[in-house]
């Protein structure tokens, strides 16, 4: 098992050696604060905006998935999971190309010897008028100098159970 991991692990830094570097210049992955603020600019957009995908796949590890806890219709998946380009292709979507915003309310953030978990509330806003509070749960880790996401999660609050207030304020 441990020579998988190990395989695994040295292919995945392979591939990151290998992804576009004009973008760590900027600055935003050495903090966590600047990443996860970064991820919400890049995934939102107004109406015809385009999105800059080669830089939202720079924030993220090749591996890193995507989980949506669902809770707001019974007749869909209460979770569904997709790897990093799965989310940039459903983010084609027209629903999104017609404008989608997402803006942190704030985060809590716990760090330990390069990994780190943010859970980060945001409000977002569709271009139907439809709004949502939730949050979204990041995990990161630090190596070459900079954070990367390995996953994130995230669930709104349109079945009604409220986001709690420890989570509504810096």
């Amino acid at each position: 098992m441990k020579i998988i991991l190990t395989i695994c692990f040295t292919l995945a830094i392979i591939r990151l050696a290998a992804q576009d570097k004009t973008y760590e210049d900027t600055g935003y992955t050495a903090s966590i604060n600047g990443i996860v603020k970064e991820m919400l600019r890049l995934v939102s957009g107004e109406k015809g905006k385009q999105r800059d995908w080669a830089r939202f796949r720079n924030l993220f590890l090749p591996t890193a998935q995507f989980t949506v806890v669902n809770h707001s219709d019974s007749t869909s998946q209460p979770v569904e999971t997709v790897n990093l380009e799965e989310f940039i292709s459903l983010m084609h979507d027209p629903y999104y190309d017609n404008g989608y915003l997402e803006y942190e309310i704030s985060k809590t953030v716990n760090e330990y010897n390069g990994i780190a978990n943010v859970f980060q509330t945001f409000h977002g806003k569709d271009s139907e008028g439809r709004e949502e509070t939730g949050i979204n749960s990041y995990q990161l880790v630090y190596f070459n100098k900079r954070w990367w996401i390995a996953n994130l999660i995230w669930t709104g609050d349109s079945n009604g159970v409220r986001v709690p207030k420890k989570y509504l304020k810096n």
